[in-house]
């Protein structure tokens, strides 16, 4: 029966290899096919109607909402023009110095990279920051990677992400935060080291003028162009950092934290006769943009239920038993080289079937919750950069003009050294 159930898998992994499946329909279909395989009853205790499918769907309702909160700050973000604002402040302080304008986007990504993930994280930054990074001279493919690895640098503190692991892989949150932050210095490293190493290797490209782009550098100062341009004031530019400072800082539960974010962005950047029209306009722009992981999160939920069913645990655990080191450097050894499995939607993938691969490691017992916590996150920032049908990767190469697979290629060594990084931080902590 468990090998059947790992077919089933890879026929999952290769309906979204091949796209003949959304993701998200994928891993339902797939999450009743193991049910059934596994002898599940149709309906009653451990069935497929009321175990799988009804209390599957909303087992990741906290992360839902953590989604919806960090969408709506992230429009408030775009609407207010706080992230524009900080990404042209960079620039000017930057000037000409290809390699100062691209530490300053990368700084500004990694702020937005806190408060929402995915496309909507890479165009707050990007739509200045990758035009402002190729007119001073930034490689295209770099400039791209930057917005990237500079998202990836804010993935450890981004507090939906937080509510994901704890909830998926049943962690008190403290314990999710702890090791983020021990991941947060391999991928601040990994990405100073790619604007640095990529920019000077690669040398300048004057793609656009210098004089086009000091001349849109200047156009900003006059007071009436600040304002059309939707300049936010300095202390709106505190916006980001206070969810994380509240999170972070104050131990202050995850969604009061990111709730106190969009009332912070609001009071400081609107009148109060606009209030009430900016917060149900951005809300609803919010739910726009967290419709596709909520889709996402409802599968991988009901996928969690069905590999946790009595009969799947049963099957899977000795074949996964098998398969997976116990030894603290084997372990390391393995997964580091599996790291490429999380890549186009690959197995690996914890938005997609590697979270059901999280849930039977954990439930059969073969790791601890905190082992499964360690390899996910560390697969996590290789995901968020170079898998090439991520949509912020996809959104980012697009618009610097190159393929998301040139971009994978410059960026995967530095993320996988994250990778490895997390992997000997989770052996030498939980091994």
């Amino acid at each position: 029966m468990g090998v059947v159930i790992l077919l089933v898998m890879a026929a999952g992994v290769a309906a979204m290899l091949t796209r003949k499946l959304p993701t998200a329909f994928a891993l339902v279909i797939l999450a009743v096919v193991i049910a059934f395989v596994a002898g599940a009853p149709l309906t009653g205790k451990n069935s497929v109607v009321d175990t799988v499918l009804q209390e599957g769907a909303p087992a990741l309702a906290a992360t839902m909402i953590a989604i919806v909160l960090g969408s709506w700050l992230g429009k408030l973000l775009e609407e207010t023009g706080v992230a524009a604002t900080l990404v042209r402040k960079i620039v000017e302080f930057g000037g000409d110095r290809p390699v100062v304008v691209a530490l300053g986007v990368l700084a500004v990504s990694a702020l937005v990279g806190t408060v929402t993930g995915s496309a909507p994280a890479a165009m707050l930054a990007g739509l200045i920051g990758i035009p402002a990074m190729i007119a001073v001279g930034i490689p295209k493919v770099t400039a791209a990677g930057t917005i990237l690895m500079g998202i990836a640098v804010g993935i450890p503190f981004e507090l939906p992400l937080w509510q994901f692991f704890s909830t998926a892989l049943e962690l008190p949150v403290p314990t999710v935060r702890g090791f983020m932050v021990k991941l947060f210095p391999f991928a601040l490293v990994a990405a100073v080291l790619y604007v640095v190493v990529e920019s000077r290797r690669r040398g300048v490209e004057h793609t656009w003028s210098l004089k086009s782009a000091k001349s849109a550098q200047d156009e900003p100062r006059s007071p009436s162009r600040r304002q059309r341009l939707g300049d936010a004031p300095w202390y709106a530019l505190l916006t980001p950092a206070v969810p994380l400072i509240l999170a972070l800082g104050f131990e202050l539960a995850i969604i009061p934290s990111m709730l106190a974010g969009v009332l912070y962005a609001l009071v400081t950047t609107t009148r109060p006769r606009e209030m009430n029209k900016r917060l149900l306009r951005t809300l609803y722009g919010g739910f726009e943009v967290a419709a596709p992981p909520i889709a996402l999160f409802i599968a991988i939920g009901i996928l969690l239920a069905a590999v946790k069913l009595p009969g799947a645990v049963d099957a899977l655990e000795p074949l996964v038993k098998a398969a997976s080191p116990q030894n603290a450097v084997l372990f390391v050894g393995v997964f580091t080289l599996l790291v490429p499995l999380c890549l186009y939607r690959g197995p690996l993938n914890v938005f997609g079937l590697g979270a059901g691969i999280a849930g039977v490691l954990i439930s059969t017992g073969i790791y601890p919750a905190a082992v499964v916590l360690g390899m996910a996150t560390s697969y996590n920032q290789v995901f968020g950069v170079a898998d090439p049908t991520s949509t912020q990767t996809v959104w980012a190469a697009q618009y610097a003009g190159v393929s998301p697979q040139q971009v994978m290629v410059r960026t995967l060594p530095y993320v996988w050294a994250v990778a490895l990084g997390g992997l000997c931080v989770t052996a030498a902590s939980y091994l």
